[in-house]
Order: structure tokens, then C-alpha cells, then sequence
């Protein structure tokens, strides 16, 4: 996945590589999806790790780490990364309880960090809050990653995404104003 990125991804190919058949592959995992599902999660925590290192070497700024970080991990991992974006899960499909936990480990460093720069009594709010600003860096991760940025002349992402979620935290902790 990492070497070819998920469009071009085969499991019959990481089969051979292994010495397995395709077959005993799947009755590993169950299923393609399933086989995915743990490429993915394990992505997941590679990712978390990073941003942990990362965060402990910040020095500071831990706001700042998280995006910057955020970006690092997809230019550097930009197969990896993008293959969890890219892989789509029939509806039915049910996530194991461990692949949920261990993926739910990113989102609850990103939680932990907004809380501590926020004032307590927002703190029921902190885990959505957190989500949406994900989302946010996601985005604009995503245009510099696809060269949208680039086209449309922007040449700083990190700073636009950085800034974005610095005026959401200072609404939120009711230093700022929306509109």
C-alpha cells in the first residue's frame, strides 16, 4: 500500500510477496475489506505514535504540532494516508471493536490537546469541536497533497489551516466573535 497506494493496491500481490496464497490471506482477514481495515488501522497507529513524538518534542506550541503534524504524516505517508480516504466500506459493514479503538487513539489526542487550550466549562463541546477542526485540517491537507492549493496560487497551507483552527479556539473560548 505504502509502495503503490490503494488504487493500485493488490492483495494477491501482498500475498505472493508474503508466501501466502490468496486464499489463506483472506481466511486471515475475512475479506478484502477486512484485509484494508487492518492495513488502515495499523496506519492509525503509526499515526498516533508520530503525533505523540511529535507533540512531546513540540516544545510549545502544541496547537501548532497538531497541524503541522498533521501534514507530516500525510507528505511523508501520502499512500498510507490516503488509502484510509480512499477505501469505502460497504454500508453493512461493521467495524471490529479493536480497529475502533485503536483508530478512535488519534481522534483522542487531538480531543485531549483542544481541551487543555479551552476553558472547562466548554468541555462538552470539546470532542465535536475537535472532529470539525480535523475536518478542517483534513481539507486543507487534502488540496496541498492533490496541488489544489498550488493552482489556485496558495502557497501556505499549514499557515491557512493553522489560522483557521486558532480563530475556531478563540471563538470557542469566547475571545473572538463569528461573521
Amino acid at each position: 500500500m505504502a509502495e503503490v497506494g490503494f488504487a493500485r493496491f493488490s492483495a494477491r500481490e501482498v500475498a505472493k510477496r508474503i508466501g501466502y496464497s490468496i486464499g489463506t490471506l483472506y481466511n486471515v482477514f475475512g475479506s478484502y475489506d477486512r484485509f484494508v481495515v487492518a492495513l488502515n488501522t495499523r496506519t492509525f497507529g503509526i499515526w498516533a505514535r508520530d503525533l505523540e513524538a511529535m507533540l512531546a518534542a513540540s516544545g510549545g506550541d502544541r496547537i501548532r504540532c497538531l497541524v503541522e503534524s498533521y501534514f507530516a504524516f500525510a507528505r511523508t505517508n501520502r499512500n498510507l494516508w490516503l488509502a484510509i480516504y480512499d477505501h469505502h466500506l460497504p454500508d453493512d459493514f461493521v467495524l471490529p471493536d479493536e480497529d475502533h479503538r485503536q483508530r478512535g487513539e488519534l481522534t483522542r489526542i487531538v480531543i485531549r490537546e483542544i481541551a487543555a487550550v479551552l476553558p472547562a466549562e466548554t468541555a462538552p463541546e470539546v470532542p465535536h469541536l475537535a472532529r470539525s477542526l480535523v475536518a478542517t485540517v483534513h481539507g486543507h491537507c487534502m488540496f496541498d497533497l492533490t496541488g489544489s492549493f498550488a493552482l489556485m496560487g496558495e502557497a501556505q497551507p499549514v499557515e491557512m489551516a493553522l489560522a483557521r483552527v486558532r480563530e475556531t479556539l478563540a471563538i470557542a473560548s469566547g475571545e473572538g466573535r463569528l461573521g
